[in-house]
């Protein structure tokens, strides 16, 4: 059994700091959402033992503000800068952890989320997949390179106004 935890980022500030999309942090609301998903992982006893994040401000704001131990194993990919979901897939595939956390952007992550599932959550913001949406699925797969469309059951689901 593998375990993906598939965030967004939290909302992003747009008032016009950076000139480079990159490099733009959260915004103050999006910096309280962070920190209220780490308190809900926490909570429901999730725990990465991997994290795969985009390499952006925000993404790494994001992480920063989730408070997960320091000793998990973290990377920070270019690669999942506005991935498309083949890219994030593609990337899952080679994790090496049992719990693995990806933090992206949309419409890559969204949409990921999506094709990953059998079926998916009753939730009403789950086809948006606003900043801050978090799903965590499990595969029943022994390695992560079988993970494929299609192959995760949704366990839990929320957006930051949830919280």
């Amino acid at each position: 059994m593998k375990r993906l935890i598939l965030m967004r980022h939290a909302k992003s500030d747009w008032s016009g700091g950076p000139a480079n999309d990159h490099d733009r942090p959260l915004n103050p609301r999006g910096r309280k959402a962070a920190t209220a998903l780490g308190g809900w992982l926490s909570s429901h006893e999730i725990v990465p033992d991997q994290v795969l994040s985009s390499t952006s401000a925000r993404t790494a704001e994001t992480l920063k503000r989730l408070n997960l131990p320091p000793e998990i194993d973290t990377q920070f990919l270019r690669t999942l800068y506005l991935a498309p979901a083949e890219v994030i897939l593609n990337t899952l595939q080679e994790a090496k952890g049992d719990c693995v956390l990806m933090i992206g952007h949309n419409p890559g992550i969204g949409m990921t989320a999506e094709a990953i599932l059998e079926s998916l959550p009753a939730h009403p913001k789950f086809t948006a997949y606003p900043s801050g949406a978090t799903l965590v699925a499990d595969f029943d797969i022994a390695d992560w390179s079988q993970a494929d469309w299609g192959n995760a059951n949704a366990r839990h689901f929320t957006v930051p106004r949830d919280l």
